[in-house]
């Protein structure tokens, strides 16, 4: 089994309504797997990841976007050092189900 890296993340903007947070990961390393209560948008700025979502593996490459629904258990793996922005809800929710301590 792989062992789970934590993102580096950072704050970019926050509204009223809504966030961008930046995301980072080295080469090879996997993040949590978790979901989300709300809707949201992984863009990718800089490098290249899989995000798996049920089951299925989405390659992710820089200037790719791809919305990520509510209720749906979904991980990232970085294929090359990787930078992604993540907009979302200012209300939304998080479920971890493998984070790291």
């Amino acid at each position: 089994m792989e062992q789970i890296t934590k993102p580096n993340i950072k704050l970019l903007a926050a509204g009223k309504n809504l966030t961008a947070k930046q995301m980072q990961a080295n080469a090879g390393e996997l993040l949590p797997e978790h979901l989300a209560d709300m809707e949201s948008i992984l863009f990718v700025e800089d490098g290249e990841c899989i995000l798996t979502i049920k089951g299925e593996e989405n390659t992710l490459k820089k200037g790719d976007a791809f919305v990520v629904p509510p209720a749906i258990k979904h991980q990232i793996k970085a294929i090359t050092d990787f930078k992604g922005i993540h907009f979302m809800p200012i209300k939304i929710k998080f479920e971890f189900f493998n984070e790291v301590k």
